[in-house]
């Protein structure tokens, strides 16, 4: 299912395999990938596989890309994705490093967030980072998270192990 989201500065719209380029810009940068779980794409037929793969109707995962409306350039992507154990939305995002630190990603969330509490309804959301990762702390800060506990997480390919912390916001 094709979703389009607009913001002040962004069109959040799903991404599809013609995107692999400009989802490599990131997907390739170590400094983005540095507290990602998915290991750094050395190939963009890496990137390319990937998105093929994805399940873009999933009716429990709403991962879309972040569009500068000012350039019509792909510059992240993100979502939420449901997890029934926690009966909460855990968040998910990345950006391209040119444009970190403009409140883009807080402002894509948001709305994300928004979209789906319409949809599904959004009783609380969760979301995990690296402890040393304070760019994500901030984020987590400015969707009106606080902390929640502490926890780890591994890169799919057992590569490096993080100490986390998890943040929540709940709704209702």
């Amino acid at each position: 299912m094709e979703r389009k989201i607009e913001t002040e500065r962004l069109i959040l719209r799903t991404v599809t395999v013609d995107d692999a380029e400009a989802i490599f810009k990131w997907a390739a940068d170590p400094d983005v990938n540095k507290y990602l779980i998915y290991p750094l794409h050395k190939d963009i037929n890496v990137t390319r596989e990937w998105l093929k793969s994805r399940d873009i109707d999933g009716k429990d995962e709403f991962d879309l890309g972040f569009v500068l409306k000012e350039t019509g350039e792909l510059i992240g992507q993100g979502g939420l994705f449901y997890h029934g154990d926690l009966d909460a939305w855990s968040i998910g995002y990345n950006l391209r490093k040119d444009y970190w630190g403009q409140g883009l990603v807080p402002e894509a969330i948001q709305a994300i967030i928004d979209y789906v509490d319409k949809e599904k309804g959004v009783r609380a959301i969760v979301g995990e980072f690296a402890k040393e990762n304070s760019k994500s702390r901030r984020v987590m800060e400015k969707l009106g998270m606080t902390y929640w506990k502490d926890g780890q997480y591994s890169k799919f390919d057992g590569s490096v192990t993080f100490e986390a912390c998890w943040y929540k916001k709940e709704y209702r």
